[in-house]
């Protein structure tokens, strides 16, 4: 069983990694696409620049294209690789409420120290089966930290504040990954100290600053791409030196904006995983194949978009590290 954890051991950065794939991972045919050599090498440099909380198998992490073995391989490689230097919550979302509390069991027996969980998303899910699925998933898995998943993209509809509400009561709920909007500030306040609620990166300072105490984490796709930023903004927000932490955040956002076709989430989530392979080459730091079936095609334009972000964060890792 995991450790007991709360909403006060989540600080810092919540870092987002992704899944290494073997040169052959675009193939149906493959039975085994995770490069566990690469996942282990990646993995020491994010722990090792100093990101305490890593978040796995999300939508960069390709959750929904891998195998619950690869799953189970993927976990236990990465929580080896951080030696007890970082707390690795696993991705184990699937189609349906069953199969999400077997692969669940399946990355805590390989080490995980919780859970990352996204709902069900063949059809969009109201508020009440929202609450549903993570109370079954709580009820199964008594004790295990969730964090919750939570991207009106992928899962065809926001959480409502008053969800959150609702959702902040189960004890083994400790934070969500809010993907931002008109509603991140109502829903930090719905849950309180029970619920810790992580904003995007570059939203994070103006939120701190907004919310004295309140928001001391935030969630990033960019670690695997140098930490060194992201440690900047924590510093800068953890001093709330909001002078430097805005100046870093505008960096940070010069950095990531050709990732966006047009400046345009929409455009990007339908891309993201081929984008992120890109945005991968172009930083240079980790060694990833292609992305996996069937997120495989992309208009080149938008790959170099991911390959431009990769280069210019580089050039802020050596700005800032």
């Amino acid at each position: 069983m995991p450790q007991r954890l709360t909403p006060a051991d989540i600080v810092g950065i919540a870092g987002m990694i992704p899944t290494p794939s073997t040169p052959d991972a675009d193939q149906w045919s493959c039975t085994q696409s995770v490069d566990l050599a690469s996942t282990a090498a990646m993995t020491e440099f994010v722990v090792g620049g100093g990101i305490e909380l890593l978040l796995t198998c999300g939508s960069l992490g390709e959750g929904a294209t891998l195998s619950q073995a690869e799953h189970r391989a993927f976990t236990g490689a990465v929580v080896e690789a951080a030696r007890g230097r970082a707390r690795v919550f696993a991705g184990a979302t699937t189609m349906n409420t069953r199969d999400t509390i077997a692969q669940a069991r399946g990355v805590l027996d390989a080490g995980a120290d919780g859970l990352f969980l996204g709902r069900p998303m063949w059809m969009s899910l109201d508020p009440t089966a929202i609450l549903r699925f993570y109370q079954d998933v709580a009820a199964a898995l008594p004790g295990v930290p969730l964090i919750v998943y939570d991207n009106q993209f992928a899962f065809k509809a926001k959480i409502p504040t008053e969800t959150y509400r609702v959702l902040a009561a189960i004890p083994e709920v400790i934070g969500t990954k809010h993907i931002g909007g008109p509603t991140l500030g109502d829903d930090l306040v719905a849950v309180g100290a029970n619920m810790r609620v992580l904003p995007l990166d570059t939203q994070w300072a103006a939120l701190a600053e907004r919310f004295p105490g309140q928001v001391p984490a935030c969630w990033s796709g960019n670690p695997a791409d140098g930490p060194a930023p992201l440690i900047a903004l924590r510093r800068a927000v953890e001093a709330q030196d909001w002078v430097r932490a805005r100046h870093i955040t505008e960096r940070m956002a010069w950095a990531q904006a050709p990732m966006f076709p047009g400046g345009k989430l929409e455009v990007f989530v339908e891309y993201n995983i081929p984008i992120a392979h890109a945005r991968l080459e172009g930083s240079g730091h980790v060694r990833t194949g292609p992305p996996r079936p069937p997120y495989t095609v992309c208009p080149p334009e938008y790959l170099e978009g991911g390959r431009e972000t990769g280069r210019r964060w580089a050039s802020l890792t050596a700005e800032l590290g």
